[in-house]
């Protein structure tokens, strides 16, 4: 038996080592693979009456989870108990999301038996994983609007085309204008750090008089809104109503 072949396999039971030698090979690790797979499949069956007896007590599973036999704690008194993770309390972690919600995955499967030599078939119901959450490389999208002027082979004469009506009026798009309002009206950063933000995570060149102009754009632009929801507020017969709990 070369050093490659798979050996014996100690669950062979009554398989004499010639017939295990004339089987074919293929035959053969699809054996040891099969009953690799029962073993993984009896220690999960091991495991269910653990798994059964987990409850809000020692493990993460939410209180409601529990069935009516088990006894809920009496509720701790406040300032008995310090306020973030216990002693002796495992951490639930960041949860896992949905495979539909994954971008992209990086497997890493075995190709070979560390033990004998085997080659390694099937995969793993349940694989260990691991996700990281990652922002998306961004690159600023430029967009260029072209309008052509073509002579009529009939006439001779020349038409020009018409710019879209949807095309933005400056050199920056609604979302570079919404963005730099946004920094500066929601969270009042300055415009040299918005010049410096735009740059930094979006790869945008904006010049500080383009920051302010942007600025004054989206004020004027907002005006008639604004206007428009401080006259309903007055038109309403109970307005800064705050509910009190008693």
């Amino acid at each position: 038996m070369s050093a490659t072949e798979p050996p014996l396999p100690a669950q062979a039971g009554t398989i004499s080592q010639a017939d295990w030698q004339a089987t074919p090979l293929v035959v053969r690790q699809l054996v040891l693979t099969l009953l690799a797979t029962v073993e993984q499949l009896q220690q999960e069956v091991a495991q269910l009456p653990e798994q059964v007896n987990k409850n809000a007590h020692n493990s993460s599973k939410p209180p409601s989870s529990d069935p009516p036999s088990v006894n809920r704690k009496p509720p701790v008194a406040k300032g008995e108990r310090k306020r973030g993770g216990q002693p002796g309390h495992e951490g639930s972690g960041r949860a896992l999301k949905a495979a539909e919600q994954v971008s992209r995955f990086v497997i890493s499967r075995p190709d070979m038996c560390t033990h004998c030599g085997a080659l390694l078939l099937g995969y793993d119901p349940q694989p260990s994983r691991h996700q990281v959450t990652e922002l998306p490389r961004i690159e600023p999208e430029v967009i260029e609007y072209q309008v052509h002027c073509l002579r009529c082979l009939a006439c001779g004469q020349q038409t020009r085309g018409q710019w879209p009506a949807d095309m933005p009026a400056g050199s920056f798009g609604p979302r570079v204008q919404a963005t730099t309002g946004y920094l500066s009206g929601r969270f009042g950063v300055s415009r040299r750090d918005i010049q410096e933000l735009l740059r930094t995570l979006f790869g945008v060149a904006m010049g500080l008089g383009t920051v302010s102009a942007q600025e004054q754009r989206l004020s004027q632009a907002l005006t008639q809104p604004v206007q428009e929801a401080q006259t309903f507020l007055r038109q309403q017969e109970v307005v800064n109503i705050r509910k009190w709990s008693i």
